[in-house]
């Protein structure tokens, strides 16, 4: 089921974390249907965050921290907010988890609080992650897996998901939680590796330097940007998603080893080496994952339509023209 573009035409949207990647994907999209969209974001250092990724749209930025802004004057008057404001570094977790604590639970309870206020009604769609399923005991993953946080990024996460859920059951908003796989595709940050290890893979090919994979087997399922921005505006259209927690998967698993062989292939050319997981790394690991979300399917219509080859293909292509937007001038 496609996405309305009738729907969007003129409605007022709020996506915190809107320079970021798949906020600036949201972006683009609510923007060529006649969206009328504020994008907020706090810019910080490390994230994918860049002026860069809004350039020439009719979007207004706001640069604001969700743990201090006034966040009630910022968020009235919208009738969707789509949520991808987060710290998403498994390792800055790890590091400094009371930071992290602030970014993905705090400031979320403020945000919560700040829509109560100002946008009692508006719609709510939250960038989750499927991170706190930790460990699967079983594949692919059912939203009714246990949760067993990997890490302290992952618990942070977590908590936030659930007050927004808590919101739906208390107090009636529409909210649904998306739990995210890998996610790629343009204006992900491509500088190292604190988003996603795709993006550096795809930096060292370009710059025909080789890329590690650490061990190999593990497999993973991809969701390419334009499928993850028509599953956020269809987790809005659809009354049926609303008040649901779901997957958001993509196409069938690969391994790494041969994800990493499909970004050589997309390259034309390339090289990557295999190695053993650094020790803070390897205590972090969930092996191999990959999502059942068929329960969203059936909710809201949405299949992934870009296959990984296209995919990668398409990423490529963005990024080879702009590597200085996306290389040389990000602050790290």
């Amino acid at each position: 089921m496609p996405v309305d573009p009738a729907y969007w035409a003129g409605r007022r949207v709020l996506v915190t974390g809107g320079a970021g990647f798949l906020g600036s994907g949201l972006c683009h999209a609510l923007a060529a249907m006649g969206a009328d969209v504020v994008a907020l974001d706090a810019m910080l250092t490390g994230s994918a965050a860049l002026e860069a990724n809004l350039a020439g749209l009719p979007v207004r930025l706001l640069k604001r921290d969700l743990r201090d802004a006034d966040l009630e004057a910022a968020c009235g008057g919208f009738s969707v907010l789509f949520n991808l404001a987060a710290q998403t570094s498994h390792a800055g977790g790890q590091r400094d988890p009371a930071t992290d604590v602030d970014i993905n639970t705090t400031a979320q309870i403020r945000l919560i609080l700040a829509m109560r206020l100002a946008a009692p009604k508006a719609v709510v769609v939250h960038a989750s992650t499927r991170q706190f399923y930790g460990k699967p005991q079983w594949l692919p993953v059912t939203e009714d897996h246990p949760i067993a946080p990997p890490d302290a990024n992952g618990v942070s996460k977590f908590a936030g998901e659930q007050y927004w859920m808590l919101e739906h059951r208390v107090h009636g908003r529409p909210v649904v939680s998306l739990r995210l796989t890998n996610c790629y595709g343009p204006r992900m940050r491509i500088i190292d590796a604190r988003q996603t290890f795709v993006g550096i893979w795809l930096r060292r090919v370009m710059e025909k330097q080789p890329f590690e994979v650490w061990g190999g087997a593990q497999m993973r399922d991809l969701t390419y940007l334009d499928d993850v921005t028509a599953a956020f505006l269809l987790a809005a259209e659809r009354a049926d998603c609303h008040g649901r927690v779901f997957n958001l998967g993509g196409g069938p698993p690969v391994t790494l080893l041969e994800l990493a062989d499909a970004v050589i292939a997309a390259n034309g050319g390339g090289a990557y080496v295999t190695r053993d997981f650094p020790a803070e790394a390897k205590a972090i690991d969930i092996g191999s994952y990959h999502a059942d979300d068929s329960a969203f399917r059936a909710a809201s219509g949405w299949a992934p339509k870009i296959g990984l080859a296209e995919g990668l293909a398409r990423s490529l292509a963005f990024f080879r023209p702009r590597m200085a937007d996306y290389i040389d001038k990000v602050p790290t």
